[in-house]
């Protein structure tokens, strides 16, 4: 057995390597990589949204809840319901939600073309660039999914004045601020709880991706 040698012991302590330190290559990459990451999150919410919806909307549909919880409404303003009625709201209704499906569908295809395009390897400024691309993309879609339910309301509350208008129908003015009050004060609220839920689940997503940005930047600018 050979002897402990204290002296050699020491030395062979004193040179062993001292902890690895990243060099900027590997920064790079491992944010790279990140963000990549923090993209498809993006993407499989939103395919997950897509497919939450079609499902609600075809639920609807076949059901005919939303059909009739709307043609209550109209009810209480003394409109008459009717099998023409009827198929007029579904096909409104049918189109509104083809309408909304096609973007969401739109943006779900723009966010996977996103993600396959952002490369780890790829050049530093092309990288940045693609990153800045897609934080407009989302912001595009929340902008577009808010002016959509803002308009769809509105596209409601005016086929409700045309059916009143329709079947002649006259009702007090008290009766009709308290509905286009109503209406205003619902809009408003969806889209308050829309704007905080894409703020929460897309906004913690696009905060780190945004560290990142920042990060990114600041190795490209020690490069030039």
């Amino acid at each position: 057995m050979p002897e402990f040698d204290l002296d050699s012991f020491k030395k062979t302590w004193q040179e062993q390597p001292v902890q690895k330190k990243y060099g900027s290559d590997e920064i790079l990459q491992m944010l790279n990589r990140k963000s990549r990451n923090y993209v498809k999150y993006i993407f499989w919410i939103s395919v997950a949204e897509f497919l939450f919806f079609t499902l609600i909307g075809l639920f609807y549909i076949i059901q005919g809840k939303e059909a009739s919880s709307f043609l209550n409404i109209l009810e209480r303003l003394g409109v008459q319901k009717t099998s023409e009625l009827e198929l007029t709201f579904d096909t409104i209704y049918l189109v509104l939600k083809i309408v909304s499906l096609s973007v969401t569908a739109y943006f779900v295809f723009r966010f996977y073309q996103n993600y396959k395009g952002i490369k780890v390897e790829e050049n530093l400024k092309k990288f940045i660039l693609k990153i800045i691309q897609f934080k407009k993309t989302v912001n595009a879609f929340i902008l577009i999914n808010i002016i959509l339910l803002v308009t769809f309301t509105s596209i409601f509350t005016v086929f409700v004045f045309y059916i009143l208008n329709t079947q002649k129908i006259e009702i007090t003015n008290s009766t009709i601020v308290g509905f286009i009050a109503g209406m205003v004060i619902s809009t408003v609220f969806t889209v308050v709880m829309v704007w905080l839920y894409y703020r929460v689940v897309y906004g913690i997503i696009i905060k780190k991706l945004d560290r990142n940005l920042s990060q990114l930047k600041e190795i490209d600018s020690q490069e030039i």
